[in-house]
Parts: C-alpha cells; structure tokens; sequence
C-alpha cells in the first residue's frame, strides 16, 4: 500500500441498505435453485436424487455446487498474498475475507456478467467503465441489453475521476475499473478510484486479474470499509491456470449472496475446483518474481531496438509497447512463429502490440526477430503437454534450434542434465514439469521421460533424409558408448552401474529408468554402456553421448560421425 494518509471506515455508507434498493426487483424476489442434496444436510448417504450413474467412474457425481473447499482454500491464499504487502500504518484494520465473501466462477467473466444481471435492468439501465480496457465488460453489456459508456483514458492512461462520476446516472449501476489496466498495463491511482467509490451510488467492480505483477495489496483489504466495492481475481495469469477457467470475486456476504443466488447450480466442474484447489495450495511465488524480471529486461531491451518508439511502463505481465510500424513488426513475428496482439485499432494506442512476456527463450527470440534476427526455431516446434494425478508436464522443442535451453523440473541436477541433451544435441528444449517432489523424484522423471520420448517421435516422423543411426563420446576419466537406431522398434539395453545411491538429489537408479522410458516413448533402439570413477562424470557422460548420437543420427552429413570435443572446437 503506497498511500501515507490512514483510511478509515465510512460508517455512514455501510448503515445505507444500498444493496436492496439498486438491486433488480426480480433478482431480490429469486428463489435460486435448489438441490435435495442441499436440503438433506446430509455428509453421507445413498445418493439417488440426481438421476446420476450410480457407477464410480471418478466423475459420475455431480460436483460440489457452492465450491466449499475451493473457496476455503482460495480464503487462505489471498489472506497469505495480502499479509506481504499491507502496512499497519495505512490500514488500521485490514479486511481478511473468508469462504462467504467469495465467488467462484468459471473465470471472472461470470462475475462480470453476474454483476451486470444482478444490478442492471435491460433496456434501461448503464454500466460505465475506461477506454481502451478489457473488453468483455462491453460484450457482457452488449448480450445483456445494458447500455455502456466509456470515458477515454488520458495519454498517460491516467482517468478524469470527476469526469466519470458526471458520466454517471440515476440509471448507472456498475463501473467497472481493471487495475492494472489491460491492454495499457498500468495500475491504476488508488486515490482516485477510492474516491470513486466513495461517491457512487452503484457497484464499482475492481478487476485485479494482473495484481499480483503489481507487487501491491490491491483493493481487497478495504472491502469491509465499501460495501459497493467488489474485486475480481482470476487464477489464468500469476497462478497459470488459465485452461480450468476459475475465477473469483470477493466482496460484502450481501453481494456474494446475491450472486450465489443467481449463479447457474454446478458452474465449476469438479476437475477443474480440484486442480484450482492443487494450484493454490501450491503455488510458487518465485515464478511471478521471474516474470517481473524478465519483464524488465524485455522492456529495457525493448527501448534500444529499432523501430520502437514507447514502451509503456507496466504493472502487469505484458508490455504495451509502440512502433513506428506496428503492423510490420507484427507480421514479422508472427512469421517467425510469435503470436502478439495487436492493438492499434483500440482508442489511445495507435500502432502498438501488446506483447505478453514470456520465458527467457521466448523471448530472446521476440527480439532477435524485433532487431532484425531470425527465429527460425520458434516457428518450427513440438509442443505436448502430460496432466496426470502426480505430475504436469509441457515440453517444447525446436529441431531448429541453437544452444538455447530453458528446462525446470524441481530437480537440480536432472535440469543440469536435459540441458546437455539440448546443448549438444542442437535441439532447443523447453521442459517445464511440476511434480509430487515432496513424495521422490521418480514421477516427475519418468513424466518428462514419457513427453520427451512422444516428442522426439514425432520429430523423426516428420524428418527427410537422415543417418538414423548414432554413437560414443568419452569424458574426462569416463568413457560413455551409446548406440542409437531410430529405425521405429524400441530396444533397450543399459550396461552402467553407479557407486553411490544419488547424484546431487538425483537418484541413481532413475537414470536407467529415464532412458529405457525415453526410448520406449520415442520407439527407438537404445544401448548405453558406461566406465567411470565419478558418478557425476559417468552421468554427463551418458547425457552427453546420448546427445551427440542423435544429433549424428538426426543428420544426413557423413562428417556428422567425427566425435568433436564436449568443450567445442579446440
């Protein structure tokens, strides 16, 4: 919290049953759906009143229909976000919510719709936000027959508190601010729109869905001081779920009744709660820290390329970002395989992308393209991705590809090693796996093992003309023999022993497991023998030599067969 000036309750706004008098008549008079699991009360029992399969396929039942547990989960976690970055000095009593101050939906845009059918009568009725900004809250006036009004934002994207509040009406029931705005990047000044709140007789609906690139506590420590101030979260930009669709809003239990109220009964499958519920008992802050880092350095870099002219500053995960010819660079990139948005057809960012940032290798491509490089590695890719109870895993890789390599799996030196296979292989690779590493290491390798093998597959599939078979490469006092046949049949054999139980963290028994699954994956012979005295040399041996033998297999060039050295031309 920036603020210096101490916030205190308005009690006078809270007295005011605000909520019954703006609300829709026929909302106020709903009776919402009801389940008779609902009304049974009861934890466990023999469930016949839903016409479900009474056979357990895992999913024959329906889900949960208030998210219980996701939103006791959810409760913690913004509690636990909030606690690093609220100041006792600025807010006395800081506002915590709990499970019935939240909303799940699927994604925030059914809180945004929600809102808009809850407060706002069709036909009659207005809703009033920024330009340029998301813009579902247009579409979901527009499907709702709410009359919608924008006030330009100024060029530093920056808005006219006072001229919103004159743009408001009898008839204005919901204002809708993205803070950090979106495609502009910037956070908002909290000043004015506190200041907006204060003095709306409707709902001011705060989207956060990008706060957590903003290194602030946001609006939710002030809920209990504005009952019309509701704010909307999302778990698809810092918690990386965008594919389950969850979102949330949090506000006063009178609001969240409301919405509860109209909601449809089971809008959240239960896969989806469930992977919520994993995701945010999980998360990893150090991820959103990465991503602001390399956000600073796109930007930095950004500013010294030619052809940009602005990049504007941004509190969020992307970058707006304006060129002397936007379409041009846009088609550039995009034939280079990078997709952005192009945004200079909305008001106030004439001939600009909004350019989401990626990982490292991401983009060092985007600027080897914006400053007149190739990528050619980017647009020739095999993405596959592995979701089971255990693991998550998503490879990409570039058959094009130099030396570039951004691998994370938990395991320090399991990374160390697929880092080899791509350096000296000449296959980019971009591996990130999350796994039950509390439990040991064996999913996580064995997952990897299994999409990196499905990934070479298809890569030899689709490749002309090549050696297919492969061999040896020696290291410092170990000597590595790998033998490789990508004929399309899986043999393996392996003639390795290790002295020690672990390298690093790495188990050595795995190694044998990693390579067998590797090559029954990819369907291709595999024969690997090893010597040694360090276990740490015998295994980058092995890594190594495996490498070189399908960057020899791969190629269709005789000289591929001379055995360079591992530390490169000398």
């Amino acid at each position: 919290m920036k603020e210096t000036t101490k916030i205190k309750n308005s009690k006078e706004l809270k007295e005011i049953n605000w909520v019954e008098n703006i609300i829709r008549p026929n909302i106020r008079e709903l009776k919402p759906y009801s389940t008779a699991r609902d009304e049974s009360n009861l934890k466990c029992a023999v469930y016949l009143d839903a016409n479900e399969s009474p056979y357990n396929s895992g999913y024959n039942r329906y889900p949960d229909p208030h998210s219980i547990e996701l939103k006791r989960v959810a409760a913690e976690s913004i509690c636990k976000q909030l606690s690093r970055f609220i100041d006792p000095e600025v807010i006395e009593e800081p506002f915590m919510p709990k499970p019935e101050n939240i909303f799940a939906g699927n994604g925030s845009d059914e809180a945004i719709d929600l809102l808009i059918r809850i407060f706002c009568t069709p036909g009659r009725d207005n809703i009033i936000s920024l330009s340029p900004t998301y813009g579902m809250y247009k579409v979901c006036a527009s499907i709702n027959d709410v009359a919608y009004r924008e006030l330009s934002l100024n060029t530093d994207f920056s808005f006219d508190k006072e001229r919103l509040l004159q743009m408001c009406d009898s008839y204005s029931k919901v204002i809708f601010l993205c803070s950090p705005n979106n495609p502009t990047g910037n956070l908002l000044k909290k000043d004015d729109l506190i200041w907006i709140i204060e003095r709306f007789h409707g709902v001011v609906a705060v989207d956060e869905a990008y706060i957590d690139f903003a290194c602030d506590a946001g609006f939710i420590p002030l809920i209990d001081n504005y009952p019309n101030l509701v704010v909307l979260r999302t778990m698809s930009k810092a918690k990386g779920m965008a594919a389950i669709r969850v979102g949330f809003a949090i506000s006063s239990q009178k609001i969240i009744a409301y919405m509860e109220r109209v909601k449809y009964p089971y809008n959240i499958g239960r896969v989806n709660q469930e992977l919520a519920v994993k995701a945010l008992r999980e998360s990893d802050p150090t991820l959103v820290e990465t991503v602001i880092g390399e956000r600073e350095m796109l930007a930095e870099s950004l500013r010294r390329s030619p052809g940009v002219e602005t990049v504007y500053p941004s509190d969020s995960n992307f970058l707006l970002v304006k060129f002397a010819d936007a379409k041009q660079v846009y088609k550039s990139l995009l034939s280079a395989g990078i997709v952005t948005r192009e945004r200079g057809d909305v008001a106030g960012c004439s001939q600009t992308l909004r350019i989401t940032v990626g990982k490292p290798l991401e983009n060092r491509a985007l600027l080897s393209v914006i400053n007149g490089g190739s990528s050619n590695k980017i647009g020739d890719c095999i993405e596959l991705s592995r979701v089971t109870k255990e693991t998550r895993v998503q490879v990409r890789i570039y058959p094009q590809g130099g030396r570039d390599s951004d691998i994370r799996t938990g395991v320090g030196f399991f990374d160390h090693m697929l880092e080899q296979i791509s350096v000296h292989s000449g296959i980019s690779m971009d591996i990130d796996a999350v796994g039950d590493l509390n439990v040991d290491p064996h999913h996580t390798v064995e997952d990897v093992a299994i999409v990196l093998g499905e990934a070479f597959k298809r890569m030899i599939s689709a490749k002309k003309g090549y050696n297919r078979y492969g061999f040896v490469l020696p290291m410092d006092e170990s000597r590595a023999e790998v033998l490789l046949d990508l004929g399309g049949r899986y043999t393996f054999v392996w003639s390795v022993s290790f002295s020690g139980e672990r390298v690093g963290e790495f188990p050595c028994e795995m190694f044998r497991h990693f390579f067998s699954t590797l090559s029954a994956s990819g369907l291709f012979t595999l024969h690997i023998s090893a010597q040694g005295e360090n276990d740490h040399h015998k295994a980058e041996a092995i890594f190594k030599a495996f490498a070189r033998a399908l960057r020899i297999a791969l190629s269709n060039d005789v000289n591929a067969y001379q055995t360079p050295s591992s530390k490169g031309v000398i």
